[in-house]
């Protein structure tokens, strides 16, 4: 769904007409705002103090269906008036309708910053009698009853008279139908004796409490209504405010700022290959890189400028936030290119080798046979310029099915051989020679996984998607492996590269050096010079990347994603880290995500889905990449 930025604010003294198209959003004269996503049997209210942060005011600005306004007489008398144009419109459609009043517990005087005493982690709640209320009330102090935070579990007061704002309830007590419950939210985010906040604690309490507020609400809906949301989540935000699309816009525009693998990546890779050579490999050689066409420090500091919690959305304030840092950790290791502390910033981003990934790739090198010479005689071999016109005839079919799919090819002289993608276009090196029959599993990693998954990402209103979520980088290059596994183009001699790949990784940030890596392929593992030394080459990039083990590692995750029974759709509504699958349903059920404008060629194939069900079947990773090579 594309994003619906809000209306422009106005004046006016009556609830207008609100047909559910779109967020409607409204500023009241004497301070505060009320705002209603879609027809929904429920709004939370919350009436403020003065103060620097209030947990309840924000907990009320993030919900779907809100209005919130400061302490006083004027804006007591509008707030009520909105209330009750608000159950006047709503109860057209909702014979049933709870109003949730969130308020903050006062503080304990007494404590100070050195006291050994902490606040009560203590909600208070309260609900009127009705069946509905009490469901509610019964689903949140049980939501709530699970929070721990900070090693403290969270505890629930039930009180007989639920609080209520000045004017509410002679206002509900008119209005037939109405239930109302009431939550007191503990300050333990505060820093005792003072205003300040732990950002952390406040954070987690926050996405948790809302997260058990939506619980409440669709038990409201299914004892009011008997139909239950097929997921509390649901009841969230079905759009996102003009504020995500900001947000979201300078994030991509710093994103596109640089291109971190053309900056990390050198541009004479044929001629080191050169200076190695003439130097027996006894010599690591120079490469050289782009200049960079950014200023790592400035980007961070617009980076951190964003306003991310302005999106009044946990889900994708959380997004955000892990797009940000992940952006951030890529500047700094282009502020360290070539520099020792290049590969620990890599390591941050890629994580180390874990110990059975490091013995799969092993048994893989011992077990999957050495395929031979590496380019295979020259009539099996094809250049960069078939290679082009074979991408171009994919794209040329995917844009016949879906004619979104926008994407384009482009041979450059500076970068080593090869493909790669950014955003929607495919990089071919001119120095690229390769066997025909790796050419269609090759394409089907490259266009029918990654160009698309931008394409798909790219319709869903937000960059961030077709840009790829934090993290995204292991599950979309398992995705890539696996459509060469599926089509039955992962041929031995790609096995052995992926399995090298994890051993140099793993050497390399066990401080072994070029020299010592190339070694280790050749002598031990067979590779000839050039293979190994492409191989190394890749690892070694700016100072040591630890990206190349994600191809196996996440080759690794797709695998037993199939088999645990799992759907692959999720990861074509953009690009996506595994840990965002609840994620993508979440925002697909709120009806804020498109489906897929195109799914993956390979996936219609009938040996693809047979290999498919063979993974489903069950069996050890390295059997099942085994078995589907000669050996």
């Amino acid at each position: 769904m594309a994003s619906r930025a809000p209306r422009s604010s106005t004046r006016e003294p009556r609830f207008p007409d609100f047909t559910g198209d779109g967020a409607y959003r409204r500023e009241l004269d004497a301070g505060g705002r009320v705002h209603i996503d879609r027809p929904l049997p429920f709004l939370v209210l919350n009436r403020h103090a003065d103060v620097a942060f209030s947990l309840a005011q924000r907990l009320a600005t993030i919900s779907p269906s809100n209005l919130v306004w400061p302490a006083g007489d004027d804006a007591d008398r509008e707030a009520m008036a909105r209330v009750s144009a608000v159950l006047a419109h709503q109860r057209r459609e909702f014979p049933r309708f709870l109003l949730v009043s969130l308020h903050d517990l006062p503080r304990d005087p007494s404590l100070e910053e050195a006291s050994p005493r902490l606040e009560p982690f203590r909600f208070l709640l309260g609900a009127t009698a009705d069946a509905p209320a009490q469901a509610a009330a019964h689903a949140l102090q049980a939501a709530l009853e699970t929070i721990c935070i900070d090693l403290r579990e969270a505890g629930v007061e039930s009180v007989d008279h639920a609080f209520a704002e000045p004017g509410l309830e002679p206002l509900a007590d008119d209005v037939e139908g109405v239930s109302h419950l009431s939550l007191g939210l503990p300050q333990v985010y505060r820093v005792p004796g003072s205003e300040g906040v732990y950002p952390q604690i406040l954070h987690e309490l926050e996405t948790k409490v809302f997260d058990a507020l939506l619980q409440a609400f669709a038990a409201y809906v299914g004892e009011s209504s008997g139909k239950k949301p097929p997921q509390h989540r649901a009841l969230g935000r079905s759009s996102y405010i003009e504020a995500a699309v900001t947000v979201d816009r300078e994030l991509a525009r710093i994103s596109r700022s640089f291109d971190f693998l053309l900056g990390v990546s050198p541009i004479n890779t044929l001629q080191a290959l050169a200076q190695f050579e003439s130097r027996h490999g006894e010599a690591e050689p120079d490469f050289r890189y782009r200049p960079l066409t950014v200023s790592p420090e400035l980007a961070k500091r617009a980076l951190y400028a964003i306003d991310l919690r302005s999106v009044e959305d946990p889900v994708l304030e959380t997004l955000f936030r892990e797009k940000q840092r992940e952006l951030d950790q890529q500047l700094t290791m282009l502020q360290c290119r070539n520099c020792p502390e290049f590969r620990y910033a890599s390591l941050m981003q890629y994580g180390a080798v874990e110990t059975s990934l490091l013995d799969e790739a092993r048994q893989l090198l011992a077990h999957v046979a050495d395929p031979g010479a590496d380019g295979g005689d020259g009539d099996a071999c094809i250049d960069c310029h078939a290679v082009q016109a074979a991408a171009d005839a994919l794209i040329a079919r995917y844009r016949h099915k879906v004619d979104v799919f926008k994407a384009d090819t482009c041979l450059r002289e500076d970068i080593a051989p090869g493909l790669m993608v950014s955003g929607q276009s495919v990089l071919i090196s001119t120095a690229t020679r390769m066997r025909r029959a790796r050419l269609d599993a090759l394409l089907q990693h490259e266009v029918s996984v990654h160009v698309l998954t931008a394409v798909n990402g790219n319709q869903q209103g937000l960059g961030i998607f077709g840009a790829g979520l934090a993290g995204y980088e292991g599950i979309q290059e398992g995705l890539g492996v696996f459509a060469e596994y599926v089509v039955g183009g992962l041929t031995p001699a790609r096995l052995r590269l992926l399995a090298a790949r994890v051993l140099v990784v793993d050497a390399m940030l066990d401080d072994a050096g070029f020299v010592d890596c190339h070694r280790l392929l050749h002598d031990d593992h067979g590779f000839s010079d050039r293979t190994a030394f492409n191989i190394v080459a890749r690892v070694f990039r700016s100072g040591g990347l630890a990206k190349d083990a994600i191809y196996l590692r996440g080759l690794k995750a797709v695998f037993a994603f199939v088999a645990a029974n799992n759907d692959l759709d999720p990861f074509w509504f953009g690009k996506i880290a595994e840990r965002h699958v609840p994620v993508v349903h979440e925002l697909q059920a709120r009806g804020i995500l498109r489906r897929p404008a195109a799914m993956p060629e390979f996936l219609t194939r009938a040996d693809a889905r047979e290999r498919i069900r063979h993974i489903r079947a069950g069996g050890a990773f390295v059997d099942l990449l085994r078995g589907a090579v000669p050996c």
